[in-house]
């Protein structure tokens, strides 16, 4: 990376290119880049001294981005290879490479602790990598997610030996990564449109085990279908809520409150607070303190940073919550996979028992809809009310047959019903909500000032 003085990143908006390009900032590289459309974090991004543009004109890449020698391209899978800028970049002698090989390459000196599963790898990082600055210790985090604590998606140490990585799957991205801790939240099927089949995206994660370092661990959630291959020397560790080397007990769920004591193979840490009390957060918990404790971070720390912990956005987030037993309560997440929605809806069920629970759910992806339609219709059952939008289409596009439908014909819960998200809207002041959920992974947060301010007036 000393030969580059400059970083032009094509995606630039997207949270995991954001990190690196708030770490090369750091290290004083010149950094530009290329989005689809404006947001909120470009915004923040071009006011901490990033050039980002939003056409694709080859003729608006900075004159400092011009030299093959000195500036390297960095892209996502998610770029169209028609991408004009990114046709130039190739056509003109420039090294091209995809973010999670650079990522590989920034943290292959560190001592890597990577967060690897189909759904918990935002919130378990973000865990790790908050106890870590909370102890003293510090890091270099690269998350998916903007933590609430910091209001970034990355930590940056100029000491630390470690970094946090969310370890992602999707295109096999975690395969340049090296591990000297990983862990392993879950592998239930999921981008079968890159893997194909269940049997190759389990490989997948069992070459991602096999790149842990000799002298490092494997953390694994018990009960997974996935077949560890590491290492010689490589320590695996199992946790879960329940059972494992890593566990819960004395768990106290009480007044939205949530506390634990955790079990791990060398002592009991005792009188654990989840500053944010969610029900699948005790699991997320310990998959991180299990990571930090064989860090060598110590138990007072983890305690105060779990207490201290808001999360990250778009983790069953609070955005509406009234005080007394029938204030009304908006609560926005990221789940776009059946589990996800599952352990989100009943976790709202677990602190809000017996009160109306109503899901807004936007699909995300026409292959995900298809493969998994059976376990969407599934979770999201468990609500009493399903509002349900079109699907978010990202990269892909529709497939015949394919839309939000095939998941309400096989809902069975009492009311369902399909809405644009301009019709939502405009319908928002027929509706009474109660707990309020949305849930998806597209552009659905955008509507959520709109659902939070018609439930207030419905309040009053």
């Amino acid at each position: 990376m000393k030969d580059f003085n400059s970083l032009y990143f094509v995606g630039a908006g997207g949270i995991g290119m954001a990190a690196l390009e708030r770490y090369f900032l750091a290290k004083g590289k010149r950094i530009a880049g290329y989005d689809r459309t404006p947001t909120d974090l470009t915004h923040a991004l071009v006011s901490e001294g990033v050039s980002i543009d939003f056409d694709d004109d080859p003729a608006l890449i900075p004159q400092y981005c011009l030299n093959p020698n000195d500036t390297l391209v960095v892209y996502t899978p998610a770029v169209p290879e028609s991408h004009r800028g990114l046709q130039y970049f190739r056509q003109h002698g420039f090294e091209v490479v995809k973010r999670a090989k650079l990522l590989g390459i920034v943290t292959s000196d560190s001592m890597a602790l990577c967060f690897a599963g189909t759904h918990g790898k935002t919130t378990t990082s973000s865990m790790a990598a908050h106890i870590l600055e909370v102890s003293g210790t510090g890091s270099n985090a690269f998350l998916g997610g903007v933590l609430r604590n910091y209001g970034s998606n990355f930590l940056l140490s100029h000491s630390s030996p470690f970094s946090v990585i969310e370890a992602d799957e999707f295109d096999r991205s975690f395969h340049h990564l090296t591990p000297y801790i990983a862990v392993v939240t879950s592998t239930d099927p999921d981008h079968l449109d890159i893997y194909g089949n269940y049997e190759n995206y389990l490989e997948s994660f069992a070459h991602f085990t096999s790149l842990i370092r000799p002298d490092g661990f494997l953390i694994v959630h018990t009960g997974l279908d996935l077949k560890p291959r590491t290492q010689q020397g490589v320590t695996t560790y199992t946790y879960s809520r329940n059972e494992g080397d890593f566990h819960a007990t004395n768990v106290k769920i009480a007044d939205g409150n949530i506390s634990f004591d955790l079990v791990t193979p060398w002592e009991t840490i005792t009188g654990i607070s989840l500053g944010v009390p969610v029900e699948i957060n005790i699991e997320n918990a310990i998959a991180a303190m299990a990571a930090c404790r064989i860090a060598g971070i110590d138990q007072d720390a983890m305690k105060r940073a779990m207490a201290s912990f808001m999360g990250a956005k778009r983790r069953f987030e609070f955005w509406l919550k009234e005080e007394g037993p029938a204030g009304k309560v908006v609560i926005d997440d990221y789940a776009h996979h059946p589990d996800e929605i599952k352990a989100s809806i009943s976790s709202v069920r677990t602190l809000y028992p017996g009160r109306k629970i109503s899901v807004i759910f936007q699909p995300h992806l026409y292959s995900r809809t298809r493969d998994l339609c059976d376990g969407f219709a599934q979770a999201l059952s468990l609500a009493d009310e399903l509002l349900l939008l079109p699907i978010y289409p990202a990269r892909e596009l529709p497939i015949e047959g394919v839309t939000s439908q095939i998941i309400l014909d096989k809902v069975t819960c009492p009311v369902k019903n399909i809405y644009t998200k301009e019709n939502l809207i405009n319908s928002l002041h027929l509706l009474n909500f109660d707990v309020c959920l949305t849930v998806g992974a597209g552009d659905i947060v955008d509507l959520l000032p709109q659902v939070c301010d018609e439930i207030k007036k419905q309040q009053r």
